[in-house]
């Protein structure tokens, strides 16, 4: 069985968004480029190129409704997500929800599936689509606190932006009080790349 792993690009001061969101502003009321530059300018993208491609490297992936679009309440229009045609995820996607709604086929092999039954209920329907590979705990930072709570994250990676948001969804908050293993820290011209894995006390 694989490992549960997640991946937040945030600022110095831990805020994976702004506040904001909406359709034309997917991370809020914030310049993109500063969280996720490393990953989309053309000069970074070398450099950053193996933790890009470990994001999206996992057989499923769990993501809360907020990530997977602006909709909120029942279902009252059609959204198929902020990336297109054709998602970089290539597998099932796992979106958490309080409304039910049929699974919607993407281009690239990408199918969208809503889980009314919480984190417990993704986590087991991811793990039965991902067979022994990895799943990704894709975000946002709600979700991705959620999971850590809960003890159900294996391996955490942060890509620290340097640049401070002061508001926002921040990383950590309503986690209780946890020790942290400090797994690997790289540093590129854009990000510092950190691993953890939260250690699970006896």
């Amino acid at each position: 069985m694989g490992i549960v792993y997640s991946d937040l690009s945030v600022s110095a001061d831990g805020f994976a968004t702004g506040v904001g969101q909406r359709e034309e502003a997917p991370f809020g009321d914030i310049d993109e480029s500063w969280l996720h530059g490393w990953m989309f300018d053309p000069d970074a993208a070398e450099e950053n190129r193996a933790e890009v491609e470990a994001i999206v490297a996992s057989g499923a992936t769990i993501m809360g409704r907020n990530m997977f679009g602006p909709v909120r309440g029942a279902w009252d229009r059609e959204w198929h997500g902020w990336w297109g045609a054709d998602p970089p995820y290539h597998g099932p996607v796992f979106v958490l929800t309080h409304h039910p709604h049929d699974p919607i086929e993407m281009d690239g092999g990408t199918t969208f599936f809503f889980v009314t039954e919480g984190i417990h209920g993704a986590l087991e329907r991811a793990r039965a689509a991902a067979g022994d590979r990895d799943i990704s705990i894709a975000g946002g930072a709600r979700t991705v606190n959620q999971f850590l709570a809960a003890g159900l994250i294996d391996t955490l990676r942060l890509h620290i932006t340097p640049c401070v948001l002061g508001n926002g969804e921040r990383v950590f908050d309503g986690v209780p009080p946890q020790r942290l293993e400090q797994v690997s820290v790289r540093a590129t011209s854009l990000v510092t790349h950190v691993t953890y894995r939260p250690i699970q006390e006896a």
